[in-house]
């Protein structure tokens, strides 16, 4: 942006999975050159140190069941932090986790501040599912392995229902992933192996993917619940649920000794598929 514009602005900027290294070359410029940053609780710490000191700071991070500042309060902040009076116009940085248009609410933020009149510009971001395989060392489609992906948020209010095409999803031809899963992914499972995706189908539950904090575990599909759940991941949690995830290097199911009721299958050579 041209800092002589009397004009401020909000970027959507996609932070990517953790990695700051995986941050696109405009991301990195942007949050170097922000005025003022509002950021998610899923955006590494090793990423906010890029963030110059001196620069305001506002944390809207939410968790499951633990909202401090809603939806529509942020979509009012970054309106009035955009409006505040700036000679040279003021650069809005919204940092979000992995892509701001998917499962990140950076829609309905954009749509707010365009109702508003205030100019705003998207900035895509590495997603989690692509950044955590990639970590993992698993392809999320592979030939004769896997002809596609679907992605899928496994969150949702305490009172509602999952409400997906479960014979789609249950496609063994398929990749799922599962965002923010971890609470409902015992219900997940259940219903993919009744419509029909076999329970012995691996899969993978990746947490702080990307960082030096990662962990994972690898399982079945009839057991992935409760081995994530000996896991005691402490952030969020990204499932990948099919054959590719065979693929996965071993995981914390192994170095903690947990591997003998796993189900999961020994590692397959991708040439095999083929």
């Amino acid at each position: 942006m041209d800092r002589g514009s009397a004009s401020s602005i909000v970027y959507l900027v996609g932070a990517g999975p953790g990695d700051p290294e995986l941050l696109t070359c405009k991301a990195r410029r942007l949050i170097e050159t922000a005025d003022v940053v509002v950021y998610d609780r899923l955006v590494s710490d090793e990423i906010l140190d890029l963030i110059p000191p001196g620069v305001a700071r506002f944390n809207v991070g939410k968790r499951s069941g633990f909202h401090p500042v809603p939806q529509d309060q942020i979509n009012a902040l970054l309106a009035a932090l955009a409006a505040a009076d700036a000679p040279q116009g003021r650069i809005v940085v919204r940092l979000k986790g992995g892509d701001p248009f998917l499962f990140g609410r950076g829609s309905e933020e954009a749509a707010h501040l365009a109702a508003a009149g205030i100019a705003c510009e998207i900035v895509p971001g590495v997603t989690s599912a692509s950044g955590c395989a990639a970590a993992l060392g698993l392809p999320l489609t592979h030939r004769g392995m896997a002809e596609g992906v679907r992605l899928v948020t496994g969150h949702c209010r305490e009172d509602a229902e999952l409400d997906f095409d479960w014979q789609g999803l249950a496609d063994a031809d398929t990749t799922l992933v599962v965002y923010m899963g971890l609470a409902n992914i015992g219900r997940i499972a259940q219903r993919l192996m009744l419509h029909g995706l076999a329970a012995a189908t691996p899969a993978v539950a990746v947490c702080n993917g990307t960082t030096p904090r990662q962990r994972h575990v690898r399982a079945t599909l009839g057991t992935i619940a409760a081995v994530a759940g000996r896991a005691e991941f402490d952030g969020p949690v990204l499932f990948i649920i099919g054959r590719t995830a065979a693929l996965a290097a071993p995981g914390a199911e192994v170095t903690e000794g947990k591997s003998a009721d796993t189900g999961y299958p020994e590692r397959t050579a991708i040439a095999a598929a083929e």
